[in-house]
This record gives structure tokens, C-alpha cells and sequence, in this order.
């Protein structure tokens, strides 16, 4: 249990869940040392078997396997509850845990090594840290203090926010805690806009800014993210990013939490940071397009069209991943490729990527020397030629190595423009926009202001 409580401090630290780290050490030490304490002032002997399966010569009361497992099915119920958004997920963790704390104290009666009060003890000593605990001090993360600050430019504290309704779990309870937040923050009560199939998030954009919104907070996935941004950009008015998809590149890529709440916090409290747009065109594309993150030719945009809905809506952006193995061997694509209006080069590759960020999911270097405020856009072209040369081609990505050659292939320029030689899936964002031959990026600079942590 001590090494496990060290890996998950150390994990949640790596995170940026200081405080659920540091409540996870706590209530985990002080379970233990209890337990230690009650059986050397109790004294407890074991219970004696005519045919024992095994003996201990310790005192029995209270069970410290039992304080063990107890304490920690409370910690990951808890944890679960605050950093896991799918409700499906944090089921079947809570279940386990639940399980698996049963079946330790039953273990240690059906081995004769406990009496079954010595187990309720210690069931009831590691529940008594968790509640205590979670009444002490509240794991959730929280934001830092606003600075004190005065600006000669007029602010109205209008805040409007976007939200996809079909990303969060409880909307009532989400827009409770969003008019708690605003209200502690000094802001006007919200204006709320709920998004539709028919309007992503464009329409509610533009009237929160025509009414004089100072602040736009979009809840979404990166669909909605990438509409409400484009609308918003230019307009002065900055963008609070709470993202609630399955893929949320942007967020990750500016260090936004992926936990609502303490997303909610930095939108509120952050600071404002110029991001880059990429305007976008191509043949079935409109002329006002655009996009935050990534675009794609070949097989990113296969995966992303492939993924089940179901499946992202169970287990997130592992979806992908089943996806992806699904099209490992999709098809090499001719392509021509010019940058910044030069001569066009010719290529083979399975997936041509152009990129305003650098990370992909789980922290994969995919563009490692991509920044979404230098003005450039940065573009990959990967031809794995067989079904092995995905290893190599993993292992050039994690070490993020800066040769090119014909399996990875990077160039930077302000404008990329690919051309294919047979209809090939395309994406922006992660969202599929249908086949085609062509694709132009634009990179527009710090057109767009976004609140990142302080």
C-alpha cells in the first residue's frame, strides 16, 4: 500500500492534482498509523484455529489489511468522482474498489487470521480517514488567487457561456456550479447558449459578442471549441476553454485541466494568451473555415472517422486507439505539397498532417517543435511502407527526433497546401469533413484570445 499510495502521489503531481495528491498521502498515512497505534494499545490476540491454514503471532485488532484496502477504495471512489468525467467509467472503478475491499476482508476471516470484528474495525478506521479527510480538506483542485490588477480599458464583466449539452452528465448541476464560480469571481451572472446539431456553437457566438459578452466560456468537445473560437476570433473578446470531448488537443496543448471544475476556474481566473487560427479551404470545404488544432489527409482522418460514438462516449480516446489498429494499413496516398506559395514536391505518405499544436493525446510529440502563437504552422508526412514500419516510426515520434527522410518527413511554412491524387478522408479537429483532393491552410496570427493558467 506504500508503494502504491508513493505511484499514485506521484502520478496525481504529474498531473498538476496537487491537493488530491497530497489528501491521498494523508488519509492513506494516517489509516496506517492508526491501525498501528489501536493494535499495540488493544493487544488483541488472534483467534486460534484446531486447523489453521496459516498463523500470525501480531496482534489482531484492528485488520491492517482491512484499514489498507478500505482506505483505499474510499481514496479511488473519490478521486474517480472528481477527475473521471464518464459516468460509466467511474461505475466500474467504484465497483471494483468496493469488490476488492470486500473480498480482502474476506480473505483474512476465511484464513482464520481475523476475527470478523477485527475486519469491521478496520473497514470503519479507513472509512473514518476518507470522510475525515475529504471534511478537512477538499482535494479538488483549485485555482490560484487573482492578482490585484487595474487596467485603464473599460470592462463590463458581461460572461456569456456556450455549452454543448450533450457532454456534460448533469447540465442543471454544471450551470449551478458555473453561476457559483462566476459569482465568486466578480462576474455578472452568466448568459447561457445551448448549442444544436443544426448550430455547433456559430450563431450563439456571435450574439453572445454583439451583446457585449467580455468573456465567452465554451464547454464542449473540440468540435464546438473549434466553432465558437472561429467566430470569436478577431472580436477582442477572450475565450474560456472548458473541455468536456473526447480528444481536448487545444486544452491539453495550453495546459488547460481536463477537470470541469478547475477548467471553469482558469476561464474565470486566467490570464489571456494571443493564440494562432489557421484559416482553411479545399474542394467541398467552405470559405470560412477554420481550425484550432490539427488538420488532416489519409489515415488520422480515417481513424477519427472510424471511431465509434459509443465507444468515445465509454471509454474516451482510447476509441481511437481501437480505431486506429483497425486502419494500420490504410492505403499510401499520393500527394504534392507546396509551402508558403513554393514549388510543389511530390510524396507518398499514409497521412499528411498540418499542425498549430505539437502533442497529440497522452502527451505524443507528434510535432514537437510546434508553438500555437509563432505565426507558423508546421506539417508531417508519415509513410510507414509496411505493417512493421509502425515501430520505427513510434520510436522516431517519442524520441522526437528531428531527421526527415521518407518516413518522417516535417516542414514549417505560413501556408501549406496539399493536393492528393485520389479522394482521400480529411479531417479538422477531429471531426471528419468528408473526402477530397485538396487542402489549404492559413496560419493567422494571435488572431484569437484564450485564457490559460496563471
Amino acid at each position: 500500500m506504500a508503494v502504491y499510495t508513493a505511484i499514485a502521489a506521484a502520478v496525481l503531481c504529474w498531473r498538476k492534482h496537487g491537493r488530491a495528491a497530497l489528501w491521498t498521502v494523508v488519509v492513506m498515512s494516517g489509516a496506517s498509523l492508526t491501525t498501528f497505534f489501536l493494535k499495540g494499545l488493544l493487544q488483541r490476540k488472534r483467534p486460534v484455529w484446531p486447523d489453521p491454514v496459516t498463523t500470525l503471532t501480531s496482534f489482531s485488532f484492528p485488520s491492517g489489511h482491512s484499514t489498507g484496502i478500505a482506505a483505499a477504495a474510499g481514496v479511488v471512489i473519490v478521486l474517480a468522482g472528481l477527475l473521471v468525467r464518464r459516468r460509466g467509467l467511474r461505475r466500474a472503478l467504484c465497483t471494483a474498489a468496493v469488490l476488492l475491499a470486500l473480498l480482502v476482508g474476506l480473505d483474512r476471516i476465511f484464513l482464520g487470521v481475523h476475527n470478523p470484528s477485527d475486519v469491521l474495525a478496520g473497514f470503519a478506521v479507513g472509512g473514518f480517514w476518507v470522510l475525515g479527510g475529504l471534511a478537512a480538506y477538499d482535494p479538488a483542485p483549485k485555482a490560484k488567487a487573482r492578482e490585484a490588477f487595474s487596467t485603464p480599458v473599460p470592462t463590463t464583466r458581461k460572461l456569456a457561456v456556450v455549452l454543448n449539452p450533450i457532454k456534460v452528465e448533469d447540465v442543471d448541476a454544471f450551470k449551478a456550479m458555473v453561476d457559483r464560480a462566476a459569482a465568486e469571481a466578480g462576474w455578472n451572472e452568466p448568459v447561457w447558449f445551448t448549442t444544436t446539431v443544426e448550430d455547433p456553437g456559430r450563431s450563439m457566438a456571435e450574439q453572445a459578442a454583439v451583446a457585449g459578452a467580455e468573456l465567452v466560456i465554451v464547454c464542449g468537445g473540440d468540435g464546438t471549441v473549434r466553432t465558437v473560437c472561429a467566430e470569436l476570433a478577431g472580436t477582442g473578446v477572450s475565450v474560456g476553454v472548458v473541455p468536456a470531448g473526447t480528444g481536448n488537443l487545444l486544452a491539453r496543448n495550453l495546459g488547460i485541466p481536463l477537470f470541469l471544475q478547475a477548467a471553469v476556474d482558469v476561464a474565470l481566473n486566467g490570464q489571456d494568451r494571443a493564440i494562432d487560427l489557421v484559416k482553411v479551404s479545399g474542394d467541398g470545404i467552405g470559405d470560412d473555415e477554420h481550425y484550432m488544432v490539427m488538420a488532416g489527409m489519409g489515415f488520422d482522418a480515417a481513424v477519427m472517422e472510424g471511431a465509434n460514438e459509443k465507444v468515445k462516449a465509454k471509454v474516451g480516446w482510447l476509441a481511437y486507439v481501437v480505431s486506429a489498429l483497425r486502419n494500420l494499413m490504410f492505403p499510401a496516398v499520393r500527394v504534392e505539397l507546396s509551402v508558403d506559395g513554393g514549388e510543389w514536391t511530390r510524396h507518398r505518405a499514409r497521412t499528411v498532417l498540418i499542425g498549430n499544436v505539437g502533442y497529440l493525446q497522452a502527451g505524443m510529440p507528434l510535432l514537437p517543435d510546434a508553438a500555437i502563437d509563432d505565426g507558423v504552422l508546421d506539417v508531417v508526412l508519415l509513410h510507414p511502407s509496411r505493417f512493421l514500419s509502425w515501430i520505427p516510426l513510434a520510436v522516431r515520434i517519442l524520441s522526437k527526433g528531428r531527421h526527415t527522410d521518407d518516413l518522417v518527413n516535417r516542414m514549417t511554412g505560413k501556408t501549406i497546401s496539399v493536393r492528393a491524387g485520389s479522394d482521400t478522408p480529411r479531417q479538422l479537429d477531429g471531426d471528419s469533413i468528408g473526402s477530397g483532393r485538396e487542402l489549404h491552410a492559413e496560419c493567422v496570427h494571435g488572431k484569437l484570445l484564450v485564457r490559460v493558467p496563471r
